[in-house]
């Protein structure tokens, strides 16, 4: 396994992280493992409805042909 060292951290930060620790039972180091696991095992994906809605934004302004318009048209094509 890798091994991280981190310096030059604040001194309340860290307070708190042995708080944090102690109250969950766990080393500090643990602990540390704990809150690096958590915030990098998130999706940073955007959702769905994040995606859809910056397509609707973009669209917003622009002319936009009726579905039935575009069928049609794809019928007399054949």
């Amino acid at each position: 396994m890798a091994q991280l060292l981190v310096r030059n951290i604040d001194e309340e930060v860290v307070k708190r992280l042995r708080l944090r620790a102690a109250s969950h039972g766990r080393s500090v180091e643990a602990e540390h493992r704990e809150i690096l696991r958590q915030a990098l095992s998130e999706d940073p994906r955007p959702a769905f409805k994040e995606i859809a809605a910056k397509v609707r934004e973009l669209m917003a302004d622009r002319q936009h042909t009726p579905s039935e318009i575009l069928q049609r048209e794809g019928r007399d094509e054949r």
